[in-house]
Parts: structure tokens; sequence; C-alpha cells
């Protein structure tokens, strides 16, 4: 009996990673930032940047068509305590043509943190993708 818990549980968790890894291919740490998101188009690229000050979320998008109106917006979002809602706590909004970027202003706090990014076209917000870190 436990073989078979075993076994579904392991089949579930591979089935979760394969939903998940396509939507989490545009996450980044502070260590690949920016240089690993030059090949993430049409889907916002979001990291944090952390220092002894704080925590900063930033986003960049590519729009496959560079002539295109985009827009990105970042947040960090914090969590006071387990299962409690996540507060917006610093957002930054860009919208410009071609690649557009967005930092948030320091935050700094002992509260789980996630930063979450929007990106799409400006003019369209049917067609606008968030992607957020996981909490840290």
């Amino acid at each position: 009996m436990r073989a078979r818990i075993a076994a579904l549980m392991v089949a579930a968790a591979g089935i979760t990673a394969a939903t998940i890894a396509p939507a989490s291919a545009a996450v980044m740490s502070a260590e690949t930032g920016a240089a690993s998101c030059a090949a993430v188009v049409d889907r916002p690229c979001v990291w944090q940047e952390k220092d002894g000050g704080g925590v900063v979320g930033v986003a960049q998008f590519s729009a496959a068509d560079p002539g295109q109106l985009t827009m990105v917006q970042v947040e960090i979002r914090t969590q006071k305590a387990w299962g409690s809602p996540w507060i917006t706590t610093a957002s930054a909004t860009t919208v410009t043509t071609g690649l557009v970027k967005a930092v948030t202003p320091r935050v700094s706090t002992h509260d789980l943190k996630m930063i979450c990014a929007t990106g799409g076209p400006a003019l369209d917000a049917t067609q606008r993708v968030t992607t957020c870190t996981g909490p840290f």
C-alpha cells in the first residue's frame, strides 16, 4: 500500500513539474538577471535584487514586434503571516516600444515577499501575462 501511495505521489509531482516549468521559465534569480532575460519574448521576466538595505523588484518585457507599444508592471508583494493576503508594498510601471524594464522602490521588511510582473501590449489588457517568483 505504501509503495502505491509513493508511486502516486511521484507521478503527481512529475505532472506538476511538467505543467509549472513552462510558466516559470521567465523567473530569474538575482544572479541570472537581465542577461538571461534577453531570450524571453512575450513573457515578463522578473527577478529580485537584494542588499543590506532591502530588496527591489525588477521586470523586463520584450515584445515579438519591436514597434508595438508595450507595458510592464512589477510589484513587490508581502505577506504578514501564513495564510494572510498578499499586499502590494511597492510597484512600478513602464510603457514604451521595444524592450521595457521597470524597477520598484527598495523595500526593507522581514515579511514573506514575492515579486510579480505583468507585461504585454499596452493597448490590449487581455493579452498581458503575469509571472511571479516563489515566496522568499
